[in-house]
C-alpha cells in the first residue's frame, strides 16, 4: 500500500517551481524511508505526517529555493525538556523544536538528500514520544 495522497499527487502535478524534480526526490525518498509517514497539503505545500499529526513540512517559496521544516505539529508545544541533538549540519535552528533545512539547487539536493533523510526518520523518532 502507498503512502503517497491523492491530493499531494495532484498538488505536485500542478507545482510550477524551478526545483520541481528535486522537490518530488525528497518528497519520494523521505516517503520510501518510512511508510508510517503519512502527507498531505498544509500551509500551501506537502507536509508529511506521523499518525496524522505534522511533522515535516515543505515550504516552497521564494521561487529559487525549497525548504523543508522540522516541527512537532500545528500548535506550539511547550518545548520545556525536549531536546534534539542534530549531528547532521544541515538544520538552521528557528527553536528547539522547529528547523529549517534550505536546498538552493540540484546539486545542493543530491548532496544533502540522504542525509536529510536519515534526519527526518529521527525527528519523527523524537517527536513520537
Amino acid at each position: 500500500m502507498s503512502n503517497r495522497n491523492e491530493e499531494v499527487e495532484q498538488y505536485m502535478a500542478a507545482l510550477e517551481h524551478p526545483l520541481k524534480a528535486e522537490i518530488e526526490a525528497v518528497r519520494t525518498a523521505i516517503l520510501a524511508s518510512d511508510k508510517t509517514l503519512t502527507e498531505r497539503i498544509k500551509w500551501k505545500a506537502p507536509s508529511f505526517c506521523h499518525a496524522s499529526d505534522d511533522r515535516v513540512t515543505f515550504r516552497l517559496a521564494p521561487k529559487g529555493i525549497f525548504q523543508v521544516i522540522l516541527h512537532r505539529g500545528a500548535k506550539v508545544k511547550d518545548a520545556t525538556g525536549f531536546a534534539f541533538e542534530d549531528d547532521s549540519g544541515l538544520v538552521a535552528w528557528a527553536a528547539v523544536d522547529r528547523g529549517v533545512v534550505t536546498f538552493k539547487d540540484a546539486k545542493d539536493v543530491k548532496a544533502k538528500k540522504a542525509a536529510l533523510v536519515k534526519l527526518v526518520g529521527r525527528w519523527i523518532q523524537a517527536t513520537v514520544a
